[in-house]
């Protein structure tokens, strides 16, 4: 097996890759969301933010290994790398399998539209490979490929309705707030699960369709998840990331679970 080769190998256990932890303006240097699962053999990305296929070559992660892309919400930080993933696996990845894209009401008119707005007629043209969409259901548990998803309602302007998603694959659960202001389903998407991936833009200061360190403390007693990381980390919050009360995410960063 090549040193590329085995770089790019899915994960048996399963484990959470942090391809982009950054904020919607890359503050830090850091890369936009974006979030491997894998286990099993099998990978999903949560989250699909426009430096994601940047990041996903720069840390070793072969395209073609991801089955499915589940969106929290269709800003560009968090959905806007996939045009150029769906671009790259037509013209240089040569993908065949399918790619389930799990997201909103509205994402593949939204991913239409961003497709042909970055590369004109690429949403049009014959692929070797499906692109299929799946719908959340707030509440309900939602097959996408080798994951169950369900996804619960956040509090985020962008243009279609936006979700926190509690995400089970390999006997594992991953769960994750999306971009949102404190909603009291927060304790619930992340009860008992392995993995929570939290957002925390600002440290002290309230701002709208955000969370921020003060309000995550002052809810702490409410999140049981088994472990909690911060990531979309504005300045502020990385700037005392040594003296908060939970861990951070890095770009880069890899979890077993």
């Amino acid at each position: 097996m090549t040193a590329h080769s085995a770089q790019s190998a899915v994960p048996q256990a399963p484990q959470v890759r942090f391809l982009g932890t950054g904020d919607a303006f890359g503050s830090g240097g850091r890369f936009q969301t974006c979030i491997a699962f894998s286990g099993g053999g099998q990978r999903v990305l949560l989250d699909c933010g426009a430096s994601s296929l940047i990041a996903m070559k720069r840390f070793g992660i072969e395209p073609n290994s991801v089955a499915a892309v589940l969106l929290t919400h269709l800003h560009g930080d968090h959905f806007g790398g996939l045009p150029f993933f769906i671009v790259d696996a037509q013209l240089y990845a040569k993908r065949t399998a399918p790619l389930l894209v799990g997201g909103p009401p509205g994402t593949p008119e939204r991913l239409i539209a961003a497709m042909e707005a970055f590369f004109p007629g690429s949403s049009k043209v014959s692929r070797a490979f499906e692109v299929s969409h799946v719908e959340w259901r707030p509440g309900q548990p939602v097959p996408v490929g080798p994951a169950t998803v369900t996804a619960f309602p956040a509090l985020h302007g962008s243009g279609a309705p936006p979700f926190s998603l509690r995400v089970e694959m390999a006997g594992r659960t991953v769960a994750y707030s999306g971009d949102t202001e404190w909603t009291p389903a927060l304790p619930e998407v992340c009860r008992g699960a392995d993995l929570f991936v939290c957002e925390c833009l600002m440290a002290d200061k309230p701002v709208k369709f955000h969370l921020d360190y003060d309000t995550l403390r002052a809810h702490a007693d409410e999140l049981k998840p088994r472990r909690m990381l911060l990531t979309h980390m504005g300045p502020d919050v990385l700037a005392l990331r040594d003296t908060l009360s939970w861990e951070t995410a890095e770009d880069g960063q890899a979890i077993e679970l």
